[in-house]
């Protein structure tokens, strides 16, 4: 029966119970979903109005006249406070000692004595004044009042009628009653517009002074590139360097920072200004900061150059018209004047223009050059049209190698004595035995007769970085490359910068990237004219330049890879840099390859006839081991100091500069090194005779070169 009894009442089930029971997965509740959705919309749509043009458009012009108003009140409140107290006098008292200017800040003490004094002078009067003021008041009160009621008699007697003898007193009473309503009725809105005025006037005050910072300017107002530069332009660029001593030393000034400008002079394509920095502030600060000063003006960072004249605490700033250095400069003198000649010894080389627009003309006499920069920079043209003009003078010798060998120097087939035209470790070596045969020529002068007078012989090489990373080794063991004292080629180098400029054998020399690798410290410091185009890093502009130059303010690292081809910066005494600097920018005339050539032919038909070597005559071939059997004669052994001067004696040339490890490399490992015999150094001649009879064909040095 049990089984059949159906239970009146059953346990309710839970809401868990329920919803298991019901479905495995409940459906969510009516209008769950939407609340959801319309938060993702609000907050999308609170994201695109914060975010939006609009309303930071708004922002700004809330904040900008906001600091107008503050601005204004400050500036107010400052010019307030310098009308009334000491504060003025002081301030340019301590701007006149910080300057050294001990006469104006004596000036300036006696101004502020003076208006002290003034100051307790009124105060005293002011003071002795109350008496006499209230003594005042009641004689005039008791003149009005007697004048009114003389008039009043006046009048009572013309009209017989007593009545009018207070008349006047009545119509003064009555006037007053007047001016009390007017001013009862015109008191509540003054109150209510006079802080509006107030504060539209502390807004009129800092609007003219612009006292809203740059980021809360509109666009159109923000976007004045082009600008003429005026002196609070520039003021309020320095103000903003964000340089704490130099900005609150502007606010501190009474003239708002006029007094640190010299005058703004034009200056070719831009102008130029020099400023004084207050105390405490130096000028490698305002130097670091270049482009931060560049865009406070307007002005892109290559349009404003930073430089240090003579006067101590002052910076030179020369700021571009807007674009105008990316214009083209106009064509080289030696295209647009066919009749052109140069001199060597007196004349300078019209090579561009400088950043006032001025003519850029370098010296070549006597001096080393050296130009280097980053590859396609222009660096080929402006050496290139440096020789170009030398060519016109007929008495220069050239030597050429260029070890890019693409043909930027082929016009001087006819003109060189000597083109090296490639890039391999072959073109290096002729590269360096030119260099070799230039010290020759060199130590020929040196010895000659005094007062004898030389030819200028100029010797160029291009990419000269080739040569000084080329690997090869000559058959003395000697590498050619390198920045040792065992490199032919660094040595050769060397020897031309210590004394070559004496007797006139120049080189010049152009190289790409400089490090100390493939452009050795030694050699860079050699130039007396150093040149650099645009470059990567502010180390490798010290390599370029030196520096001196740089912590003067030149930045060829600054320039615009690509679009600054053909600037350079020069250091060097051939060329008009303005006092106190150490470096020029110029912005050199490009001559193309078909142009060079024609100006080569005009130099060709001023010379006789220059036959030109594509490679360098190396003289008969060595071989230092036969040579060295030769000098040991009959002797069975000599010492090898003898064996030295005895090879000299027979070439000079080959064995001047040997010494006894170049003789020990060509002995080592032949079996006929030297040896010691009675304490001293020889060589034995049997031994040398065994080595060369047992040498084969191919093994002589010669051979082996």
């Amino acid at each position: 029966m049990t089984d059949n009894v159906v239970p009146l009442f059953k346990a309710p089930l839970n809401h868990t119970d329920t919803l298991t029971a019901a479905s495995p997965t409940p459906a969510p509740a009516a209008g769950t979903g939407r609340p959801v959705r319309v938060w993702k919309r609000t907050a999308s749509g609170l994201r695109t109005a914060v975010t939006s043009e609009q309303t930071r458009t708004a922002a700004r012009l809330v904040a900008r006249h906001g600091m107008y108003v503050i601005g204004g009140t400050r500036i107010t409140a400052k010019r307030t406070w310098d009308g009334r107290t000491a504060s003025r006098y002081e301030r340019m008292i301590r701007a006149a000692e910080a300057g050294g200017n001990f006469e104006e800040a004596k000036e300036w003490e006696d101004r502020l004595q003076r208006f002290r004094s003034g100051r307790h002078n009124r105060r005293m009067d002011l003071l002795r004044s109350a008496p006499d003021l209230a003594k005042s008041v009641a004689v005039g009160t008791g003149l009005t009042v007697g004048g009114l009621l003389l008039l009043g008699i006046v009048l009572a007697i013309a009209n017989k009628d007593i009545s009018w003898l207070f008349a006047p007193i009545g119509t003064v009473i009555e006037a007053i009653r007047m001016i009390v309503v007017v001013a009862t009725v015109v008191w509540g809105p003054a109150l209510t517009v006079g802080p509006w005025l107030a504060l539209l006037a502390l807004w009129g005050v800092g609007r003219r002074q612009q006292t809203a910072p740059q980021w809360t300017l509109p666009a159109q107002q923000r976007d004045d590139v082009g600008a003429p530069i005026t002196p609070s332009i520039v003021v309020t660029a320095l103000r903003d360097l964000g340089i704490a001593p130099l900005r609150n030393a502007i606010k501190d000034m009474g003239d708002a920072g006029a007094a640190m400008l010299g005058p703004i002079r034009i200056a070719g394509c831009g102008v130029e200004v020099d400023v004084t920095l207050p105390s405490g502030v130096s000028t490698a600060e305002v130097q670091g900061r270049r482009r931060k000063l560049a865009e406070n003006l307007a002005r892109h960072e290559h349009e404003v150059f930073i430089t240090i004249p003579v006067a101590a605490r002052t910076v030179r700033l020369w700021i571009a018209d807007s674009g105008a250095l990316d214009q083209p400069i106009g064509p080289s003198p030696l295209v647009t004047d066919e009749t052109m000649t140069a001199n060597y010894k007196t004349g300078k080389a019209p090579w561009g223009q400088d950043l006032r627009g001025d003519a850029a003309t370098l010296s070549l006499y006597q001096r080393h050059l050296l130009i280097t920069g980053l590859s396609n920079q222009g660096k080929t043209a402006a050496l290139r049209a440096l020789a170009l003009w030398l060519a016109l003078d007929k008495t220069v010798e050239f030597r050429i190698a260029d070890l890019k060998g693409v043909g930027d120097w082929a016009m001087f087939d006819g003109l060189a004595t000597t083109l090296i035209q490639g890039p391999t470790d072959d073109h290096v070596i002729a590269a360096t035995e030119m260099a070799e045969g230039m010290v020759a020529e060199m130590e020929r002068r040196i010895q000659a007769p005094p007062g004898t007078v030389f030819t200028p012989l100029v010797g160029i090489v291009d990419e000269a970085q080739v040569a000084f990373m080329c690997p090869a080794v000559g058959a003395d063991k000697r590498p050619y490359g390198g920045s040792k004292a065992t490199s032919r080629y660094f040595m050769a180098v060397r020897k031309i910068h210590n004394q070559g400029r004496a007797v006139d054998v120049i080189l010049q020399e152009g190289t790409q990237d400089p490090t100390d690798q493939n452009l050795p410290k030694l050699v860079r410091e050699g130039a007396h004219t150093r040149i650099s185009l645009a470059l990567g890093t502010e180390s490798q502009a010290r390599m370029a330049l030196g520096d001196k130059a740089v912590d003067g303010g030149a930045a060829p690292h600054l320039l615009r890879q690509g679009l600054d081809k053909g600037t350079v910066v020069v250091a060097s005494d051939g060329i008009a840099i303005p006092a106190g600097q150490a470096a020029i920018t110029v912005r050199t005339h490009y001559i193309d390859t078909d142009t060079a050539a024609q100006i080569a032919e005009r130099a060709k038909a001023m010379r006789a006839g220059v036959t030109t070597a594509h490679t360098v005559d190396h003289g008969p071939v060595l071989d230092p081991l036969a040579d060295i059997l030769t000098v040991l004669g009959t002797d069975s052994r000599v010492l090898t100091q003898d064996v030295l001067k005895r090879l000299t004696a027979l070439n000079e040339k080959a064995y001047g500069g040997w010494s006894f490890l170049d003789l020990k490399r060509v002995l080592e490992h032949t079996g006929a090194e030297p040896y010691k015999s009675d304490g001293r150094m020889v060589i034995g001649r049997d031994r040398v005779a065994r080595v060369l009879a047992n040498r084969p064909d191919d093994g002589s040095a010669s051979a082996a070169e």
